[in-house]
């Protein structure tokens, strides 16, 4: 750049000028400076802006959940663990990319299976996979409208992969599996549900002003899906399917499935319940379990229980393990076994989700 362009240009008998008297600047050259100063300050600004959104993205990514996960499974009186359950507390080793505005993206599930145990395994082995290759990615926009659409089409895609691998074996194999599925982006939740295993959420408030004692409320974060629910029985019998004694021709005892092939013409379907949460500071942690847990505890009870053994005294320290984090392992297994213990003869499946900011 010429170091003289802001200057006027030199006349051929320049007049003298006084020391003590500036020169002299026509209007056009005013208006110049004018609009020179007001693109500095705009510069100036953009960037302090830009500085100040960069901070805010920093504070955001510093603020999200930190999350554990925990499991117990319990065989009760069956002859076979049907069950089946995955763990990902950070699921962006499955993914090949991550919308741009995402840092962190956590899964876990639980999969309540009957008529045998190769549904329920089938979604554990291949239902996040699915998730992974339709999960949005780079510069996207609305991403919640394209993560609500993608477990959608998982959750179809894995229910017709199971039937047509079952239905190529000899004897077809007739197994089915209930799903419930979390998947946590940043400090969103989104709960994908099939069946009778249920997504709980505690969340501690306080009572009676900011000096208040705090409380815990319990959240459902899924809707269960049987025949007795006038929707799902409307929707079966408009297929020509019957309900007798609350169960599909009076044999399945869930309206939404992964597999149950020679029930899916009965109208039995694999669409999820979709339903969506922002995590807080308030929030402690997430009970996914099988409907095993919640036949002995109702959902409140359960999340008393949890609260109960963490409150308790202190834990037998193991290396590699805080104290909290010994606590929700000793939550997750008592509550398991607190489930045999009150008569459950039902396969039992708990997952303790911790949350912490």
């Amino acid at each position: 750049m010429d170091l003289f362009d802001d200057l006027p240009e030199p006349t051929q008998t320049p007049a003298p000028v006084s020391a003590a008297q500036p020169p002299s600047t026509t209007e056009e050259e005013e208006e110049e400076e004018e609009e020179r100063t007001f693109k500095r300050k705009r510069d100036d600004a953009e960037c302090r802006s830009e500085e100040k959104e960069e901070e805010i993205k920093k504070v955001c990514r510093e603020g999200l959940p930190v999350l554990r996960g925990y499991v117990a499974a319990r065989r009760g009186e069956r002859e076979e663990m049907q069950d089946a359950h995955v763990l990902l507390t950070d699921m962006s080793s499955c993914l090949s990319a991550l919308p741009a505005q995402v840092s962190q993206v956590s899964y876990f599930a639980v999969f309540d299976g009957h008529g045998g145990a190769r549904a329920s395994r089938f979604a554990a082995e291949n239902l996040h996979h699915n998730l992974a290759k339709k999960f949005p990615g780079g510069e996207t926009e609305n991403v919640d409208k394209l993560i609500k659409k993608c477990l959608l089409d998982t959750f179809r895609q894995t229910d017709e992969d199971f039937l047509k691998k079952a239905s190529s074996q000899k004897p077809a194999w007739k197994d089915g599996s209930t799903a419930t599925c979390l998947l946590v982006v940043d400090d969103m939740v989104y709960v994908a549900n099939l069946g009778d295993s249920r997504a709980v959420l505690c969340r501690m408030e306080v009572s009676g002003g900011a000096g208040g004692q705090r409380r815990s409320v319990t959240l459902a974060l899924s809707r269960e899906h049987n025949p007795t629910i006038y929707e799902e029985r409307m929707r079966i019998q408009r297929a020509g399917g019957t309900v007798r004694d609350g169960r599909v021709l009076g044999v399945l005892e869930v309206s939404r499935s992964i597999g149950d092939g020679q029930y899916k013409r009965c109208g039995v379907i694999s669409t999820p319940d979709l339903r969506k949460c922002q995590l807080t500071a308030n929030d402690r942690f997430i009970i996914l379990a099988c409907d095993g847990l919640f036949k002995v505890f109702s959902a409140d009870e359960a999340v008393k229980f949890v609260l109960g053994v963490l409150q308790e005294g202190s834990v037998e320290p193991r290396p590699g393990l805080t104290e909290e984090e010994l606590r929700f392992e000793a939550a997750c297994q008592q509550l398991a076994s607190e489930a045999v213990r009150r008569g459950c003869a039902d396969n039992v499946t708990v997952i303790l989700v911790s949350i912490g900011f």
